[in-house]
């Protein structure tokens, strides 16, 4: 398989505090990819780093094969890397729809000037937008909740709806920061089906950060262990699930993971 993306000793400081140090891993084109570890372990710094919130200290992070660490985020997200937070950022005061809407406007063809003389360019590309939100409405099972302001979802359904945004940026790799928060068991089983879902409808290659172990040994290829800022091991679900130092970090002591 391709790889899409890969850090070499990405290392992150915060003056004198180590926040990731010398991180190495690869993703798989059209993977589905773990990132676990316990609390503060550097899960988020590493999203923070590949998107271009945080600036790499020293190393690289390559993106089909252009080296994209501090980069501004919009130019990431221009390159096809979007992802979620683990503390959802709607637009709170819009509909669901409109949420999606604004995000689908970022791949508009169509210049100002035509939407001010309102021509058959901006017609026909208003069109295709309105398409692409009710199909991603429709994935997302959020159609009868189209017209409620995302402040009054349901968490899970909110959940969904950001899930929903980060997919109308039409994105190569999507980043989930810990999606299932906050969800209970059914909320979670479903969620697993819908990652797989856009996985194969999309054409996505998907980085999750996850505490909820059921989620991650589901639904990845493989996982990357984190713990203190430093990868502790990288594998097969049955392979992590396995491994004694995993384990150790987790529990503290040498029990399987379930």
């Amino acid at each position: 398989m391709t790889t899409i993306l890969e850090l070499k000793n990405v290392t992150k400081q915060f003056g004198g505090l180590t926040a990731v140090g010398d991180m190495n891993f690869q993703v798989k084109k059209d993977s589905i990819s773990g990132l676990i570890g316990p609390n503060g372990a550097g899960k988020t710094t590493i999203f923070n780093l590949i998107t271009g919130i945080y600036n790499v200290t020293e190393g690289d992070i390559i993106f089909e094969n252009n080296k994209i660490q501090n980069m501004e985020p919009y130019k990431i997200a221009d390159m096809g890397i979007t992802r979620t937070f683990q503390n959802i950022r709607l637009f709170k005061k819009l509909t669901t729809y409109e949420n999606i809407l604004t995000a689908c406007h970022y791949n508009t063809d169509y210049s100002v000037l035509d939407a001010v003389i309102r021509n058959k360019k901006f017609k026909s590309g208003e069109k295709k937008l309105v398409q692409q939100v009710q199909a991603l409405l429709e994935i997302m099972e959020l159609t009868d909740r189209k017209d409620v302001v995302a402040a009054n979802l349901p968490y899970g359904l909110q959940r969904r709806l950001e899930i929903a945004r980060a997919l109308a940026l039409q994105p190569k790799l999507l980043l989930l920061d810990e999606p299932a928060a906050g969800m209970n068991p059914d909320e979670t089983i479903k969620l697993m089906r819908l990652i797989q879902q856009i996985r194969d409808e999309f054409n996505l290659t998907l980085l999750v950060i996850e505490h909820h172990m059921d989620l991650i040994m589901g639904i990845c290829d493989k996982v990357v262990v984190l713990n203190f800022g430093k990868k502790l091991a990288e594998g097969t679900t049955q392979e992590i699930q396995t491994n004694p130092k995993v384990i150790e970090a987790y529990l503290g002591e040498e029990d399987v993971i379930c």
